[in-house]
């Protein structure tokens, strides 16, 4: 009965166009109503709340915030560009591919992949135009490799989903998201290449020719960016400092390379700290409502009641993760990344573990599959505002996507299925047994 209230509530106010936080929280509470007396159901529910936002770890994320909002204003993403063109010169329609790395560099830096997209699009977009390069096409690469930078850490959603799973070593994660994120940006670009051959649109650029001189520079200019990865994930696994501390690290050391390149003053300081702000508040607000469904699920059984029907349906572990994949796919169709993360790992994670599947692997796939629902209507982000910063329509770009899409899912498939792609570094840099 439980269930049935849950998903009836959660998908009229969806309807609805109530916003996703106060869905969770309301379909929820009227689920505690059900099971609780009214003064106990507000009492669990504003507890729930109160003790899920009572988080070390969580105060990362609006660290990492900060962090990426710093580096969006501070002028780093020409300079990713600029280090990606030294990659990609010598290769066919080289702006695309450019794009994808500038996307995989800008995106892992800031943890957004709008942040990415709207960053690297604006540089890139229009020497594409210039170019007469096919901007449909050219659409459809942004808003595809805006993503990897979700997979590639340090990122939040990690964050998210090492406390909704118990506390899964958040380290572990992004060493385990580096393979992921590397093979979703090389499927793309191979994408590129056989679409630029087989439609003989090669456009070659001014960025074939660097002298050596200028190569040189342009690796001195982005190298202390890059450096901010190598100090983050370095400091964790080295045991300096903790995944929060690592966020703090790199909020001061964003904000001091960005007064040293000078593209940051006082006034963008105050906007940086408003968009800092709003955005931790939702996402914050976000974790703590689905504190009170996590509650309901846990509470109500539906874990174990959605684990005994799908095994049901089958006990072999292929055919089990194979609906489990199509399920999140539908998913990430209409629900953004982390209330996704937030809803459906208190459900899948323990059916995967009965599977022998570790916590880690199973993050990773999780997080891949939903990122390819930031791409998809009729809700992906990732889809509209890379169709707004072209001025393209959707319905010219999301053909264009879908090779791109098959290619994705094939690479969502072999991560699913061999568990070294996810595991090997983590295992290999001793965060796990």
């Amino acid at each position: 009965m439980s269930i049935i209230i849950l998903v009836t509530a959660f998908t009229i106010l969806l309807f609805l166009g109530v916003p996703i936080s106060i869905t969770i929280a309301l379909s929820s509470i009227m689920v505690i109503f059900t099971l609780l007396p009214f003064e106990l159901s507000l009492l669990t529910a504003s507890q729930s709340m109160a003790n899920s936002l009572n988080s070390f770890p969580l105060l990362a994320i609006p660290l990492f915030i900060l962090s990426g909002s710093i580096m969006n204003t501070g002028g780093l993403a020409l300079r990713l560009i600029n280090f990606a063109k030294l990659f990609t010169r010598k290769l066919p329609n080289p702006l695309w591919h450019i794009n994808v790395l500038a996307n995989m560099f800008f995106g892992a830096l800031s943890g957004s992949a709008v942040a990415a997209e709207v960053a690297v699009g604006k540089i890139i977009s229009p020497l594409e135009e210039k170019d007469n390069y096919d901007m449909n096409m050219s659409t459809a690469v942004n808003i595809t490799s805006c993503t990897t930078g979700l997979l590639i850490p340090p990122s939040n959603t990690y964050i998210v989903y090492s406390l909704v799973s118990g506390g899964t070593s958040i380290a572990a994660l992004f060493f385990a998201g580096y393979l992921p994120g590397i093979l979703m940006g090389l499927g793309i670009m191979i994408i590129c290449f056989i679409f630029s051959i087989k439609n003989k649109t090669d456009k070659k650029t001014e960025v074939e020719k660097i002298p050596l001189k200028e190569q040189l520079i342009i690796v001195w200019r982005a190298f202390p960016s890059l450096l901010l990865v190598v100090v983050v994930i370095g400091g964790i696994v080295k045991g300096v400092f903790t995944a929060t501390e690592a966020a703090g690290v790199a909020a001061v050391y964003s904000l001091v390379l960005s007064f040293i390149y000078k593209n940051l003053n006082f006034q963008k300081i105050k906007v940086i700290v408003e968009d800092t702000i709003i955005l931790s508040g939702v996402c914050l607000f976000l974790v703590a409502a689905s504190s009170i469904m996590s509650w309901v699920l846990s509470f109500s059984k539906i874990p174990e009641l959605v684990g005994n029907t799908l095994l049901s349906i089958s006990t072999n572990p292929i055919i089990i993760l194979l609906i489990i994949n199509f399920i999140l796919l539908i998913v990430g169709c209409f629900l953004d990344l982390t209330p996704a993360v937030l809803i459906f790992t208190p459900i899948f994670l323990p059916i995967v573990k009965q599977l022998g599947m570790h916590p880690v692997h199973f993050g990773i796939m999780m997080v891949f599959n939903l990122c390819i629902g930031l791409m998809t209507p009729p809700v992906g982000n990732a889809l509209f505002v890379g169709c707004s910063l072209t001025g393209k329509k959707i319905e010219e770009v999301v053909p264009k996507m879908i090779p791109i899409f098959i290619v994705l899912i094939i690479i969502l498939l072999l991560i699913t299925f061999v568990p070294a792609i996810s595991l090997f570094l983590p295992k290999s840099a001793g965060l796990l047994n």
